[in-house]
C-alpha cells in the first residue's frame, strides 16, 4: 500500500495545485485565471514554477529566515552560563536580565544580540522570565496583619 498524498497545506497552495491540474486538462491560462479569480500573470508564474520544479515547486515553502548567529554548540552553552549565576560573570547581584545575558553572549562568543531578542532566545532554550518579588527588608509582617485585621475593617465601615 502506498503512503497517502497529503492535502494542500493552505488555500493558496490548493489554488496553485488546482491551476496546475486544470492546465494539465488543457485549459488556457486566461481561463484558469478567470475560474480561480486571479490574474493571468499569477497563473503564468505558477505554470513557470511548475515546469521548472514540478508539483513540489507549487507547494507552500516556509521562508528560511536568517541563519542563527550562534552555532548549536554556542546555544547549548548559554544555559550552562546561566546556571553559573550572574555574579560568576562579574555582575553585582545574582539576577539575570536580558541585557546581562546579551553581554555574556557578546563576551563569550563575540556575537551581538539586542536584549529584546535575548528573551526569544531564552524561551527557545526553555528558560522563562523570572520577576523577583520586591519587598522592603524592613517589612513588619505583624504590624501589617494587625492593621489588616483591626484598622482596615474600621476604615471600611466608615
Amino acid at each position: 500500500m502506498e503512503p497517502q498524498e497529503r492535502g494542500p497545506a493552505d488555500w493558496r497552495e490548493g489554488r496553485r495545485l488546482r491551476a496546475w491540474a486544470l492546465k494539465a486538462k488543457g485549459w488556457s491560462q486566461q481561463a484558469i485565471a478567470e475560474a480561480l479569480g486571479v490574474t493571468a500573470g499569477a497563473v503564468s508564474q505558477w505554470m513557470r514554477r511548475g515546469r521548472e520544479g514540478g508539483v513540489e515547486a507549487l507547494k507552500r515553502r516556509i521562508a528560511p529566515g536568517p541563519r542563527p548567529k550562534l552555532t548549536d554548540e554556542q546555544r547549548a552553552q548559554v544555559p550552562v552560563w546561566l546556571a553559573q549565576g550572574a555574579e560568576a560573570f562579574g555582575f553585582r547581584g545574582d539576577v539575570w536580565t536580558a541585557t546581562r545575558v546579551a553581554t555574556v553572549i557578546r563576551r563569550e562568543c563575540g556575537v551581538r544580540y539586542h536584549p529584546n531578542h535575548v528573551g526569544k532566545l531564552l524561551r527557545a532554550l526553555g528558560w522563562s522570565v523570572q520577576k523577583p518579588i520586591e519587598r522592603a527588608s524592613q517589612r513588619n509582617e505583624a504590624a501589617i496583619e494587625a492593621w489588616r485585621t483591626e484598622r482596615w475593617p474600621a476604615l471600611k465601615r466608615g
